[in-house]
C-alpha cells in the first residue's frame, strides 16, 4: 500500500527525530552519566549501575530489562506505540553501544555532567515523546500513567519513578553524591522535557473583568488582532454587573494589551495567568484524530 504525502512527511519526521532524539539520549548516557558514576534514573540508569558493577553493555542491558514493562504497558499503549518505541528504542540501543564508545566521554566535574546529562536526556526524550513514541523502560509506564490520568506532566510522573533507580546508586558507587547528581540529572531532565513540549506553544491568558467590554474587546482587536470571549459577572461585593473578557496572547504581548486595557479602562481588574499550550486560530493548530480515539488499536 503507498504512503499518501502526510504519511511519508510523518515517516521522515519519525526518523529524523529518532535520530537526533537517539543521538541525544546517548550522549546523556554514555558522553556525561557513564563516568560520573551516578545513575540518572529510568532503565537506562539501572543499566548504568548494572555496566559499573558487571561491566555489561548499556544498549542491550536496557534492551533486555525493557520486556517485563512491555508486558505490562501493552494494553494501555496500543500496537501503535509499541513498535513506534521499539524502533525508537533500537536507535538509542546503537548510539549507546556501537556509536559513542568510539568517543571519549566527559570525565570533567560530576556536577557539570549531571547537569549536560540532564540537559540531552531531556531534549532526546522530548523530541521522541512528541513523535509519539519512547526510549522504553519506565517511558512505558510514564506513557500508561499520562494516559490513565492526561491531567499529569510527563516531566512529574518521570522523576517520581525514577528516585528510586537514583536511590539506588548511594549503595552501589558508594557515596551520596551519587544520589545527589542523579537528582540534578533527573529534575534537569523533566523540566527540559516539559519546557521543549509544553513551552512551544506556551502562551498567557488574560482574565479581564470591566464594564466596558465592547471598548476594551475592540481595542484588543486593534492592538493585537486578538480577539477575546466575554462572559457576564456580577461583583459579589457591589453586586454590579460587569463583563468578563477571557483573550489568549503571546508572551510578547502581554504588556501591549496590559497597556491598552488600562488606558480604555483605568478601573479594569486584570489577572494574567500561565497556559501550558494554545490550540486555535493564531496559535498551534490542533491535529485532528484519524481514528475514533476512543477506540484501541
Amino acid at each position: 500500500m503507498s504512503l499518501d504525502k502526510k504519511d511519508r512527511r510523518d515517516l521522515i519526521l519519525d526518523l529524523v527525530c529518532d535520530l537526533v532524539g537517539g543521538c541525544f539520549y546517548a550522549i546523556g548516557i554514555y558522553t556525561f552519566a557513564k563516568t560520573a558514576n551516578f545513575a540518572p534514573g529510568g532503565l537506562s540508569g539501572l543499566a548504568l549501575i548494572i555496566n559499573y558493577l558487571w561491566n555489561l553493555p548499556i544498549g542491550i542491558t536496557t534492551l533486555i530489562l525493557n520486556i517485563p514493562f512491555i508486558l505490562f504497558s501493552y494494553k494501555v499503549v496500543g500496537k501503535k506505540f509499541l513498535l513506534k518505541s521499539l524502533k525508537t528504542m533500537v536507535f538509542c540501543t546503537i548510539f549507546v553501544d556501537l556509536v559513542f564508545p568510539h568517543f571519549s566521554p566527559y570525565s570533567g566535574n560530576p556536577l557539570l555532567a549531571a547537569l549536560f546529562s540532564g540537559v540531552f536526556l531531556g531534549a532526546g526524550l522530548a523530541l521522541i515523546y512528541m513523535r509519539g513514541s519512547s526510549s522504553g523502560g519506565t517511558d512505558f509506564l510514564t506513557m500508561s500513567i499520562k494516559t490513565l490520568f492526561p491531567h499529569l506532566s510527563i516531566g512529574l510522573v518521570t522523576m517520581s519513578i525514577d528516585l528510586i533507580v537514583i536511590l539506588l546508586g548511594w549503595p552501589v558507587f558508594g557515596n551520596i553524591d551519587a544520589v545527589l547528581y542523579g537528582l540534578i540529572a533527573t529534575f534537569v531532565t523533566s523540566t527540559v522535557i516539559d519546557k521543549i513540549m509544553y513551552g512551544i506553544g506556551a502562551g498567557k491568558l488574560m482574565i479581564i473583568i470591566t464594564t466596558k467590554s465592547r471598548e476594551v474587546a475592540a481595542t484588543i482587536d486593534e492592538i493585537c488582532a486578538r480577539g477575546s470571549t466575554a462572559i457576564r459577572g456580577t461583583g459579589t461585593y457591589t453586586n454590579t454587573e460587569r463583563q468578563v473578557l477571557l483573550c489568549a496572547c503571546s508572551k510578547s504581548e502581554v504588556y501591549k494589551l496590559h497597556s491598552a486595557v488600562y488606558h480604555t479602562d483605568p478601573e479594569a481588574f486584570i489577572m494574567i495567568t500561565e497556559t501550558s499550550e494554545v490550540f486555535g486560530e493564531g496559535f498551534t493548530e490542533p491535529e485532528l484524530p484519524k481514528t475514533n480515539p476512543s477506540k484501541k488499536e
